[in-house]
């Protein structure tokens, strides 16, 4: 008789083990790798180019830091503000004393009485050393302060600062600190954005749509030029030290007259043969 053997049953596979953790220091890593880092805080208080759009209002306590007026007087924009009657009118240009900032400085010069009539203080700024800006000043005859601001804080806060250079423009500020107006422009049209802002209009007319063109084209050059560092012709002076009076012209073209006559007289004699 044949004996059967019952099989034994297979074992049971051993349960996996669990799966190890990552070290703390790896799923930090990869936490680390998908977190999405914050803008930077902008330095000084000063807040974005967007912040400061006009009907915007901004903390004027250390806005923009510390700057220089073009006689070496330390200042910021809150004390500029404190003192104003009314509030602040700030012009940047790229660079004193080329064509087209020599262009508006002087739109600026010929509307002074204008338009801080309304109580507004107008300034001029730019990165131009102290020096630089009172050449520019005393050449031009400019009634009102230029601001030196080489580290650009408070060009940069009024959102006027490029990677090489100043945008051409016009920032305007209440003693509330309420921004009424703050854009880029040429010469011209940065005078007639405050023209129009305070209600003080130079013609009647204003500029053309031709002029405004012309106007921000050769601002857009002279600044390309300056960023370029590529050199900028000297513009023509229109103070009255330099070019005077018509009275006073006709007086140097009778006296260059005369002079010259002289020289042509003198040559004759020199000419006539000795006897």
């Amino acid at each position: 008789m044949v004996e059967l053997r019952k099989r034994k049953a297979p074992a049971e596979a051993a349960p996996a083990p669990p799966p190890k953790k990552a070290p703390a220091k790896a799923a930090a890593a990869k936490v680390k790798d998908v977190t999405v880092d914050k803008p930077a805080e902008p330095a000084n208080g000063a807040p974005s180019a967007s912040s400061v759009a006009s009907g915007s209002k901004i903390t004027l306590a250390g806005f923009g830091g510390e700057i220089e007026t073009n006689d070496g007087e330390k200042t910021t924009l809150q004390k500029l503000v404190e003192a104003s009657k009314a509030g602040v009118v700030l012009f940047t240009y790229p660079k004193a004393s080329t064509p087209g900032c020599t262009n508006q400085a002087c739109l600026f010069r010929d509307d002074f009485t204008l338009l801080t009539s309304t109580g507004f203080a107008i300034f001029g700024l730019s990165r131009d050393s102290p020096k630089s800006n009172t050449t520019f000043k005393t050449k031009q005859n400019l009634p009102y302060t230029l601001l030196c601001d080489p580290s650009a804080t408070l060009i940069g806060a009024i959102g006027m600062k490029k990677a090489a250079g100043t945008t051409r423009g016009v920032f305007v500020v209440d003693k509330e600190g309420k921004v009424l107006a703050a854009e880029p422009g040429g010469p011209g049209a940065t005078v007639e954005v405050v023209r129009r802002l305070l209600g003080s209009h130079g013609s009647t007319t204003g500029p053309s749509a031709t002029e405004k063109v012309d106007d921000a084209t050769e601002g857009s050059k002279e600044e390309q030029m300056i960023e370029e560092g590529k050199p900028v012709a000297d513009p023509v002076d229109t103070s009255t030290e330099a070019n005077g009076t018509a009275e006073e012209k006709e007086e140097d073209i009778a006296r260059a007259d005369v002079a010259a006559d002289v020289a042509d007289s003198a040559k004759m004699i020199d000419d006539i043969p000795p006897v």
